[in-house]
């Protein structure tokens, strides 16, 4: 089935408009950076193997909901620090 632009459109809307906050922020960052840089991999080149794998498995992490949300990191270090 081949879907016109304004059904694209649509479709993605209706997903995007029942996320969560957190998943919202996220597809936010995710098409903000597909818009404004056309597959460019520099950067992640740069990065060691260790790196890669690290941030690899902060993403894995944080999709299986195993990491903290950062509002409840940063109240943490803001209270104790304060």
């Amino acid at each position: 089935m081949v879907m016109s632009t304004a059904e694209l459109k649509l479709k993605l809307f209706r997903e995007i408009d029942t996320l969560e906050k957190s998943k919202l922020e996220q597809i936010y960052g995710l098409v903000h950076n597909f818009i404004n840089k056309d597959n460019d991999t520099e950067e992640w080149n740069a990065l060691t193997s260790t790196q890669q794998k690290g941030l690899i498995d902060a993403i894995e992490e944080m999709n299986s909901s195993e990491g903290i949300d950062h509002k409840i990191v940063m109240e943490k270090y803001k209270n104790k620090y304060a």
